[in-house]
């Protein structure tokens, strides 16, 4: 499934590049390309929990980002219905925990959003915050990003889903660095640390990153980070 997801956001990327240039043409094409993308995901059928959020995810998204077009929003949310009606119309015990994940509001915010059985991410909520927030699956690809976090990597939250962290961080520092720390977090470990911004334009720049590890009855499935720019620098906390 990540392999669908991530050719989605390579077309998505190349329409952006498109749109840019004023190719019209090369924009209608492109955009054309999309629907079987879009149809084979929607076809796919998925084996775990984490494949059946990531479909609810990324059909959630698709109607946000085309809510101007109502045609669109008819099409989508039926396409939705169809996915609800696939896995929770036999009401399984996996099923049922994914509907109240994606469809409950409630979120613990004194636990760095730590999420325990029952906790669950909201659009709304995590849209609506300041700090960047994101949720990375065990294989180190984003399935989650906020507004804030999309904005700073100036990507749409649709385009992130199935690219690969080190695509962001750059490969040497994901490897030396970020990598241990997230299969700390994946292993149950709640992980601090501070990381330099790996931007030219903006030099100097040192960002706090919160890791907490993201559970599906009791497994961890995921790790769920919140970053957010900090000013002074604790001693011993700067990441090498």
């Amino acid at each position: 499934m990540l392999a669908l997801f991530h050719a989605f956001s390579m077309k998505c990327n190349q329409i952006q590049r498109a749109i840019k240039l004023g190719d019209d043409e090369l924009v209608e094409s492109l955009d054309r390309e999309l629907e079987p993308l879009i149809a084979a995901i929607l076809a796919y059928k998925a084996t775990s929990l984490l494949e059946i959020y990531m479909q609810l995810q990324f059909m959630n998204n698709l109607i946000r980002e085309e809510s101007d077009d109502r045609s669109r929003v008819m099409r989508n949310s039926a396409s939705l219905s169809v996915l609800i009606d696939r896995y929770f119309g036999g009401a399984s015990d996996v099923a049922g925990e994914v509907l109240r994940a994606f469809s409950s509001e409630k979120i613990d915010r004194d636990d760095a959003f730590g999420f325990e059985e029952g906790s669950v991410l909201n659009d709304v909520i995590l849209d609506s915050l300041p700090d960047r927030v994101a949720v990375v699956t065990r294989d180190y690809r984003y399935l989650y990003s906020n507004a804030a976090n999309s904005e700073f990597l100036k990507s749409k939250p649709m385009e992130l889903v199935g690219r690969h962290i080190s695509e962001f961080v750059g490969s040497e520092y994901f490897e030396s660095n970020l990598k241990a720390k997230l299969d700390a977090c994946f292993t149950g470990e709640k992980v601090d640390c501070l990381y330099p911004s790996n931007r030219q334009i903006e030099p100097g720049k040192v960002f706090h990153c919160t890791m907490t590890p993201l559970r599906a009855k009791s497994v961890v499935i995921g790790a769920l980070l919140v970053m957010h720019e900090i000013i002074a620098v604790p001693a011993g906390m700067l990441v090498a």
